[in-house]
């Protein structure tokens, strides 16, 4: 009997000493600095009183996130649309998913300079983001506002090689993304995404000239995965804490006018 209860302890403790399970490790989630770390910190509260252990991974450019995923130091990401992440998929080889939808965020037009796009002058300064999707959504936001016209059916793959009107004569130049906010004194205008407006100081709704409409393709941001984790339960488990009540409250009353839910 003693021996019993001696084995039977010894094996209480080399289970508690073992190493969490897949099941029992964290969630890995990487996200923007700025909303989209701020959010998705609501998410993992919600995530962690169900149960699931998150651990977020904050990054500050579009690049590393997905890297990171592909290379299965994340479980998920949350950063991007839909046009990017099919871009990078082809561009680098990835095998990433949308396994959900997160927030709307609008690209603006914002200047220090002018009042209105109205204001702009002949031979106005524009940046634009440096990445060819970003860019290209600038480029329709442009366009959806009257500055330029592109080519005919050009949508999703616009660059400046694609524009055929330009009345104002404007000069496009593309910066690198997270450093647009920090161009507006040195340009007339600037296409910033709303992930680094927000950090900024500016306001979508109050502080843009022009601002990307909700049923664009680049507005909502995805939870994105890989292939072959998509179906790990405490994937769709997250998805289900995001797209919560509680997640819903915070984004409406921390960025009015800013972020809004896509669910």
């Amino acid at each position: 009997m003693r021996l019993r209860h001696a084995v039977a302890a010894w094996a209480a403790a080399f289970t508690f000493a073992l190493p969490a399970t897949a099941q029992e490790k964290p969630l890995v989630v990487g996200v923007t600095v700025g909303p989209h770390a701020q959010i998705t910190e609501v998410a993992r509260e919600v995530a962690q009183a169900q149960g699931l252990a998150v651990r977020l991974v904050e990054f500050s450019d579009f690049i590393q996130p997905n890297a990171a995923l592909d290379a299965g130091e994340l479980d998920l990401n949350i950063y991007q649309h839909r046009p990017f992440l099919e871009a990078q998929n082809k561009a680098r080889g990835y095998k990433l998913v949308p396994v959900g939808s997160a927030v709307v965020q609008q690209m603006g037009v914002y200047s220090k300079r002018h009042a209105s796009l109205d204001a702009l002058p002949q031979g106005a300064t524009v940046a634009i983001p440096n990445d060819p999707t970003n860019g290209a959504r600038a480029l329709l936001v442009l366009q959806a506002a009257g500055l330029i016209g592109l080519k005919p059916g050009v949508t999703v793959t616009a660059s400046v090689f694609d524009i055929v009107e330009n009345p104002k004569k404007l000069r496009i130049v593309e910066i690198e993304a997270a450093q647009l906010p920090h161009s507006l004194s040195d340009v007339d205008a600037a296409a910033v995404n709303s992930a680094y407006a927000i950090p900024a100081g500016l306001s979508p709704a109050k502080d843009a000239l022009a601002l990307e409409s909700r049923e664009a393709p680049f507005a909502v941001v995805l939870i994105a995965a890989r292939q072959d984790n998509k179906d790990d339960p405490r994937v769709a488990r997250f998805v289900k804490a995001y797209q919560s009540e509680q997640v819903r409250q915070f984004v409406e009353q921390t960025f009015p006018g800013a972020y809004s839910v896509s669910w």
